[in-house]
């Protein structure tokens, strides 16, 4: 029998938890599959590119992989799980990659040749919304699944977005990652669109990716 969690608590991230979004966005761009974007776009071990996404999280300008948007669900104090969320008209996340990959020492020559093997992946990207409050990488320690913590989170996402003034919600979840989709479909979200390419499915083992979308 899964225990159940009693002591969680929902805090904003803080600089100390950066390693811990960094597991987090690796994570979640990896979802059901054995490879994401980032281990494509850095091609190195995996301590390389947690600290890749490391700086990325700390970079000067802000976008959604900044560790300020993170939620983090702690259970007896312990980071458990996180998501982020934000505006698209708010997030300056290319020029984010671009200060991640000077702080890394990254040459333009690494800079192209990782886009060059992870592109694929916007050919899947679907659009959002005008002013939708979009949630994002997802994830949650092995250890502490299944105890309704990214239930808790979603949650409290949506009432942030409702602060901000958002009327819409959004989530995207890879083809096949169903756990995800019925934890979304529960928390209210409904498939919206779709977008699928068979280039895509040749690199990440995914035909594509879905939009979920809910009033807030």
């Amino acid at each position: 029998m899964v225990r159940e969690a009693i002591d969680v608590k929902i805090i904003d991230a803080r600089e100390e938890h950066v390693p811990f979004i960094a597991w987090v966005q690796l994570t979640a761009f990896r979802s059901h599959l054995p490879m994401s974007m980032w281990d494509f776009f850095i091609d190195s071990s995996e301590d390389d590119v947690l600290r890749f996404l490391e700086a990325l999280a700390t970079t000067e300008t802000q976008h959604w992989a900044s560790y300020q948007g993170f939620m983090i669900a702690e259970v007896d104090g312990t980071p458990a799980a996180a998501m982020t969320g934000y505006f698209e008209a708010e997030s300056s996340f290319m020029q984010g990659i671009a200060e991640a990959c000077r702080t890394t020492s990254m040459t333009d020559r690494d800079i192209a040749a990782g886009w060059k093997r992870a592109d694929t992946i916007e050919l899947v990207g679907t659009p959002h919304a005008p002013g939708a409050w979009i949630t994002e990488n997802v994830a949650t320690k092995p250890e502490f699944r299944r105890r309704g913590l990214v239930d808790r989170l979603l949650a409290e996402m949506m009432e942030r977005g409702r602060a901000k003034g958002a009327t819409i919600g959004e989530i995207g979840v890879f083809i096949g990652n169903d756990n995800a989709q019925r934890a979304y479909e529960k928390a209210g979200y409904e498939v919206v669109d779709e977008k699928r390419h068979p280039d895509f499915e040749a690199v990440y083992g995914c035909p594509g990716v879905r939009q979920l979308r809910r009033e807030l």
